[in-house]
């Protein structure tokens, strides 16, 4: 309710949802909800909000869209719709976003990295990226036998 709230507060429209799901009384459950007419600087456009939330924010040109998705602090994903391959590969470096889904839904191949950009997440899990995740590398070296250690310094 409180992002529903802020959005209406701060000028957003909100065209679909905004409620409890249907059948739920506790947790937070929540209906779809969409709002147009949004501004990057607004709540509902600067917060991870973990939940079924679109924001529409418009834009002119491909250059304001990704400086509109680069302003947030959160980059766990994003999301790219277009018929142009060019522009979707161009739009994709551009975006600080961990994860990145071009014509998709979020349908992840499990052994590929997972994990956002900057205040999103702390590194990347799945496949070989959970070794060096949750893994610290320490290098020993033992000399065996004798050998001569050279003198250093003075």
């Amino acid at each position: 309710d409180v992002y529903k709230r802020q959005g209406q507060e701060e000028g957003a429209e909100m065209l679909a949802g905004g409620g409890r799901a249907p059948g739920s009384t506790e947790g937070n459950y929540f209906q779809p909800t969409f709002f147009r007419g949004a501004t990057a600087d607004m709540r509902i456009a600067q917060e991870e909000i973990f939940g079924p939330f679109l924001t529409a924010i418009p834009f002119e040109t491909e250059e304001e869209a990704l400086a509109i998705a680069n302003s947030v602090r959160y980059g766990l994903t994003a999301y790219i719709w277009t018929k142009d391959v060019t522009r979707a590969h161009r739009f994709a470096h551009g975006v600080e976003a961990g994860m990145i889904w071009v014509n998709s839904q979020n349908v992840r191949h499990l052994p590929t990295p997972f994990g956002g950009m900057k205040s999103s997440g702390i590194g990347r899990d799945g496949g070989d990226y959970s070794f060096d995740f949750y893994m610290e590398t320490k290098n020993i070296s033992i000399a065996l036998g004798d050998h001569r250690i050279p003198r250093l310094g003075v």
